[in-house]
């Protein structure tokens, strides 16, 4: 079989980029104290052997497939942190196995390998049920970070019970809204929406984050809906005699916080 020059010079990269990081262990050990038991499926054995080497240097214990079928085997029945999957193998593809491994109520946060890489294909890859789409060829650097990160996602979050800004107080668990003393009463979606803004305190948030968040894709991106819920909570949050909390940041959206927004220059 003839070689394959483009895929001679991505195994080159990978030969190249894997090299200079697993000989600096700083860069690979710093990160993740805690090792992860993670699969790879990667048909190609060099690819396959070079992920899983760095792998193993950064401390984390790592099993490797290379055919498709196995692999949905290996990956129903093993106890995994994360996977990494190869879109294009043998037997069964990538995108076959997490939509596999999704029917059967596996959550295995899992990272696609592709050297697909316009859009369409990741939106693909995404819908299909990856957590994280990543292009050939790649930094491993890159790759490690995403597996932690990946894994760091899955990770139960203690959350705070009460969200506070300033005087503003908002019980997730009592479903209700304190300025002060004072209790506020809100209609349902105000109280969604003022949850989320509090959970972004600080953080100036867009029209169409709220839109998409809140009121799903089918609405008019043209609508004021945002703008009358704001008002509604903005009269009820920020009393006369109140510090403004609820800002509204000109051409972008709005904030929570205790200071008031600085005008643009």
């Amino acid at each position: 079989m003839p070689d394959n020059p483009k895929m001679n010079l991505t195994l080159q990269i990978f030969n190249l980029v894997i090299h200079i990081n697993i000989c600096n262990n700083k860069i690979l050990k710093s990160i993740q104290a805690i090792p992860l038991k993670i699969l790879i499926i990667e048909d190609n054995i060099e690819i396959n052997t070079y992920i899983c080497n760095g792998l193993r240097q950064a401390g984390h214990s790592v099993n490797g497939v290379t055919d498709g079928n196995k692999a949905l085997i290996e990956a129903s029945h093993g106890h995994y942190d994360v996977l990494v999957i190869d879109r294009v193998l043998p037997g069964l593809d990538g995108l076959s196995i997490i939509k596999a491994l999704r029917a059967m109520g596996k959550r295995t946060p899992s990272l696609m390998l592709s050297a697909l890489i316009d859009v369409a294909h990741r939106v693909e890859g995404l819908r299909a049920g990856a957590d994280d789409y990543l292009s050939k060829p790649f930094y491993f650097s890159e790759l490690l970070a995403r597996i932690e990160s990946l894994n760091r996602r899955n990770l139960p979050v203690q959350q705070d019970t009460v969200l506070q800004v300033d005087s503003l107080q908002l019980d997730l668990l009592g479903r209700q809204v304190k300025r002060g003393q004072r209790i506020i009463e809100l209609l349902p979606r105000e109280y969604t929406l003022l949850e989320y803004l509090m959970k972004h305190s600080g953080q100036v948030v867009t029209r169409t984050m709220l839109l998409e968040t809140l009121w799903g894709f089918n609405f008019d991106p043209q609508t004021n809906i945002v703008d009358v819920h704001i008002s509604r909570i903005r009269k009820k949050i920020d009393g006369p005699t109140d510090k403004p909390l609820l800002h509204t940041v000109r051409g972008v959206g709005y904030v929570i916080r205790a200071k008031s927004c600085s005008p643009p220059p």
